[in-house]
């Protein structure tokens, strides 16, 4: 039985001119693990799995594959396998031959070719394709060709590079089914490339997410969506993105509460503790809360609650997304984003909400998030 677990320990990218694409990078990836690298463009995500597959030098540090260093290891004998943003597929040949060709470079009998290909065919519903060149096929038939041309060469470990990026909207949400699909039927270690957060938290096992060369975070998809561990990753995952407001973080004795423009923030004893616990000190803060969780005041109760002006509504069906305009204790007028249920709105705003109405607004303390103004780390 194969182990296919990763190690990445201290690995580096300097390029020629002294820039580092990627800064100390270590992770260790269990066998049949879905890993996503996430992160905006320019990162260093693609550079790492370029890095795993061989087709970018490490500069510094080392990776292993199961217990074998990799460092020096040519691509074609890493046992991977790598499906690209841009398909890559011979236009020449037919869906049948691309998905063969990398067997018959082994020189492996024709039967077993003809197993594997129909095989994967199968996995992937394009055995009707198999006699078609890439031409006649929609970019999603493509995209399962070059997923396809990987299976068959029944790697230890699947590297996938931003796979649906190239398709539009409705595409990507199929697409991304059919992965997860076909994660539960080959049972291999992957590690997937995205910028796309949502991509990241549907397919994930562990996440991690990457800024300008460095890993800021590295949890399952739930533990990076509500305990994010600095404001970058607060606001980068999560759709609509985390509002952030300037606050205070107040002491009056031994607790705490918020001051954030002027509404009072009371925090629940388990949040009180685990300040007390760190010791932390009253200070200006960043304060995160995310759209969905701000609700609605009614103007006669909407003493210690935020106002703010309705200046765009989308109305998206079952939900109400708000762009509110709230002015801040400095001076300063901040976008606030609401989501709301459209089932949890009077009736009169079933339509959307006026530009220009006033809305009172707060959210509870056990949902805030805060972090430092200087370093930007989570407090608790």
């Amino acid at each position: 039985m194969r182990m296919a677990t990763l190690s990445l320990r201290g690995v580096k990218k300097i390029y020629d001119g002294g820039v580092t694409a990627v800064h100390d990078f270590n992770l260790e990836i269990a066998d049949k693990e879905f890993i996503v690298l996430v992160g905006p463009s320019g990162c260093g995500k693609s550079t790492t799995l370029r890095m795993v597959a061989g087709l970018e030098e490490i500069s510094e540090g080392e990776l292993y594959i199961g217990d074998k260093l990799m460092n020096d290891v040519e691509p074609k004998d890493r046992d991977i396998a790598m499906v690209f943003q841009s398909y890559a597929l011979y236009p020449h040949m037919t869906v049948y031959d691309n998905m063969a060709f990398a067997l018959k470079l082994r020189k492996m009998p024709k039967d077993e070719i003809d197993r594997r290909v129909k095989e994967a065919a199968a996995i992937l519903d394009i055995t009707q394709y198999l006699s078609r060149k890439p031409k006649a096929l929609s970019g999603g038939q493509r995209q399962r060709v070059a997923i396809g041309r990987a299976i068959v060469r029944d790697p230890q470990v699947f590297l996938m590079d931003e796979p649906l990026s190239n398709l539009d909207a409705k595409l990507r949400n199929q697409m991304r089914a059919e992965i997860i699909k076909l994660r539960q039927r080959i049972d291999t270690t992957f590690i997937y490339v995205t910028h796309d957060q949502t991509e990241a938290m549907t397919l994930g096992d562990r996440i991690v997410i990457m800024k300008d060369g460095f890993i800021q975070q590295v949890g399952t998809p739930q533990e990076v969506f509500d305990h994010p561990l600095n404001v970058f990753v607060a606001g980068f995952i999560g759709m609509p993105q985390m509002n952030f407001f300037d606050a205070h973080l107040l002491k009056n004795g031994d607790s705490y509460v918020i001051d954030c423009s002027g509404a009072k923030v009371a925090l629940p004893e388990k949040i009180q503790t685990q300040l007390k616990a760190n010791n932390v000190a009253a200070q200006d803060i960043i304060l995160g809360i995310r759209p969905e969780h701000i609700s609605f005041v009614h103007a006669d109760k909407s003493e210690g609650a935020l106002a703010g002006k309705v200046d765009v509504s989308e109305m998206m069906g079952s939900e109400l997304h708000l762009h509110v305009s709230v002015e801040q204790d400095n001076g300063t007028t901040k976008d606030v984003v609401m989501r709301l249920s459209t089932s949890d709105l009077p009736d009169e705003f079933r339509g959307g909400i006026p530009y220009g109405t006033t809305l009172h607004f707060n959210f509870p303390g056990s949902l805030v998030h805060m972090f430092n103004k200087e370093t930007e780390a989570n407090l608790i």
